[in-house]
Parts: C-alpha cells; sequence; structure tokens
C-alpha cells in the first residue's frame, strides 16, 4: 500500500483524496509571522475553535494531532472489535500495542450497512473500544445515526471510535452530515484536512471527545509522542478550514461518470453515500494477477480489496483525484483489462 505515495502512475484510481490544494501567494505570505516553537499539546485555540463549530462540540473537546492516525493511536484499549472493511491502521495501530482485534465485516451484498447482528454476536464485557468510519474507508457508505444510537445501548461500557475523515465530502450542493462528536461521551471521532479538504501534506488531523477524563490520557499521550504539532501546519489548516470545502460539484460528476460506466461493463456496484470512493465486485471468475499487470501495463491502477481485509475480486476505485477526462480514460483502461 506503501506504492501510493511512493510509486506514482498517470491514471490512479487507487487514491483517495481530492485533488490536492496549492498555496497560493496569500498562504505564503502569511507564514511570515509565524513563531517556529513549539505549539501547546492542545493545538492552536482558533484552530480548535473552526473545528469545534463544525462538528457541534467546544474547542476543549478537540485535540489536534498529526493526521487522523494519530489520533487513532491516543487511545487505550485492550480488546477492539473493529468494523471491515476499513482503513489498514484501524486495524494495526491497535494490534501493535498488544489489544485484541475482532473484526467483524459490513458486507458488499448488504450495501457495507452496519452489521448491528453480527457485532452484537462478538460483544462481550471486555471491549472497551469498537472502531469504525462513517463514510467508510474504502465503500463510502454512512453510518446511520440511528445505528450509532443502537450500537451505544448495545456496549453500554464501550468507547467507540468514528471515524469521520469523509464527511464533509459531500456530493452536488449536498449538506453536510452532522458529526457524531457530540451524541455521546462515550463518543470519539477523528478526522483530518487530508481527503475531504485536498490537504494531506500538512499531516494535520484532530480528535474530539466530550469526556474530560478521556480528553486529558489522549492530550498526555500526545505529549508522549509528538509533544505538539507543527505550528505551520496548524496555521495552515486554519486557513484551508476557513476556505471550505468546493469539491461537492465535482464529486458528483465524477461519481456520475463511475455510476454510467459501472452500469455498462461486468462488474457490480456499491453507490457510496460520500467521498471520493467506492467499491467495485469484478467477475468471479477473472484472474486478478492478469487484470492488475494488464493495468500496470496501461499505467493505471486500482486499490487491490486486500488493502482493506476484503475479497480480491473486490476493489476500491476513488474518483476524486483525477481530472473527468482522466477519470473516462482510467475507466476505458479497466474496462481493458477486464
Amino acid at each position: 500500500m506503501t506504492a501510493l505515495i511512493d510509486c506514482t502512475v498517470r491514471y490512479d484510481l487507487a487514491e483517495s483524496t481530492c485533488p490536492p490544494l496549492r498555496l497560493t501567494e496569500d498562504d505564503l505570505a502569511g507564514l511570515s509571522g509565524v513563531p517556529l516553537g513549539y505549539g501547546t499539546t492542545r493545538g492552536d485555540l482558533t484552530l480548535r475553535e473552526l473545528i469545534a463549530a463544525g462538528a457541534g462540540v467546544t474547542s476543549d473537546d478537540v485535540l489536534i494531532t498529526v493526521g487522523a492516525i494519530h489520533a487513532m493511536s491516543l487511545l487505550p484499549a485492550k480488546h477492539v472489535l473493529l468494523v471491515g472493511p476499513c482503513f489498514p491502521p484501524a486495524r494495526t495501530l491497535p494490534s501493535s500495542r498488544g489489544a485484541r482485534v475482532d473484526v467483524v465485516d459490513a458486507r458488499f451484498d448488504e450495501g457495507y450497512r452496519l452489521p448491528l447482528d453480527r457485532i452484537e454476536a462478538v460483544l462481550d464485557p471486555a471491549t472497551d473500544l469498537i472502531s469504525l468510519a462513517s463514510p467508510q474507508n474504502p465503500s463510502g457508505v454512512r453510518v446511520e445515526p440511528r445505528d450509532l444510537e443502537a450500537l451505544l445501548d448495545l456496549a453500554p461500557t464501550a468507547t467507540i471510535l468514528v471515524d469521520e475523515t469523509y464527511r464533509e465530502s459531500v456530493y452536488g450542493d449536498a449538506p453536510v452530515p452532522a458529526s457524531a462528536a457530540a451524541l455521546s461521551p462515550r463518543i470519539v471521532t477523528c478526522s483530518s484536512v487530508s481527503k475531504a479538504h485536498g490537504a494531506p501534506g500538512l499531516r494535520l488531523g484532530w480528535l474530539t471527545t466530550t469526556d474530560p477524563g478521556l480528553y486529558e490520557q489522549a492530550r498526555t499521550a500526545k505529549f508522549e509522542t509528538t509533544i505538539a504539532c507543527s505550528t505551520i501546519d496548524e496555521h495552515l489548516a486554519t486557513r484551508v478550514l476557513r476556505r471550505g470545502t468546493t469539491s461537492g460539484p465535482f464529486l458528483r460528476s465524477a461519481l456520475d461518470v463511475v455510476l454510467r460506466w459501472a452500469a455498462d461493463h461486468p462488474v457490480e456496484i456499491v453507490t457510496p453515500d460520500g467521498g471520493p470512493l467506492c467499491c467495485l465486485r469484478l467477475p468471479a471468475g477473472l484472474d486478478m494477477d492478469k487484470f492488475h499487470a494488464t493495468l500496470s501495463e496501461a499505467d493505471t491502477r486500482v486499490a487491490p480489496g486486500a488493502w482493506f481485509g476484503e475479497d480480491d475480486h473486490i476493489v476500491r476505485v476513488g474518483f476524486g483525484h483525477l481530472s473527468l477526462p482522466d477519470l473516462a480514460q482510467a475507466l476505458a483502461n479497466v474496462a481493458m483489462a477486464l
């Protein structure tokens, strides 16, 4: 999976971001007054206020982190229930710290909806963290608020981590769904400027919790790992969040291109609710090694399902990174490989 950032291809459908933002002359001019000392463990107050306003919490509930992955790493857990398929660090981070990780998979045939019945069957009193994403990566399917409320009832002592990295990636002029941050003190959210805002190079994310004790644990863990975040990244992230997301019309057009293409080819698709990504299921008899090799010859790639703990014949397609003409050509290359 490191090939995503270490090896570029012309038609990259494996990428899951919007087109990257570029610094403007105003951005560069604004950096002249930024002190290069340590920031605070909590993070810049103005930045935290912006995030809090969007999440429905207070600035004291927001902790700035080095991306959403860092936020995930700050939560204490010994027994994790993880909803798959998922962003790989959601699995590897807790297991690397010695936590037991039980995986309950949402399924393609069920539209990747939250499998509450299977979660209930796996839960036990020792489960102290439930980890999921909304919209999910790789499917782009959201977790419904009623399902989150049901999950709180099913696991009355567990903390629930909701990765909301793609929450603000909407289609067209659709409103941004409400954050889960204020739903319960047992819900922790994480997000970043990487995906919906097109600024992964800033390495800037955040965690929210309305539980003061858990916040202090996370703040202390941040100090013991990174001390503070980059003051330059915090300054630029503040400018990014003030601009807001403007990719909705483009993502709507790009998703329509993918949906029309899927309707004309021997694939199945789960239509996403948000984010620049979706899952396709390829024909069962397809030679996947030959498929990926053929794509590679066309300077094209999709994200293999194995990255996310999914079946080989299910792939993630990112449709927010390329221009519309390049997206059409990338899909033509996939058709050729099929």
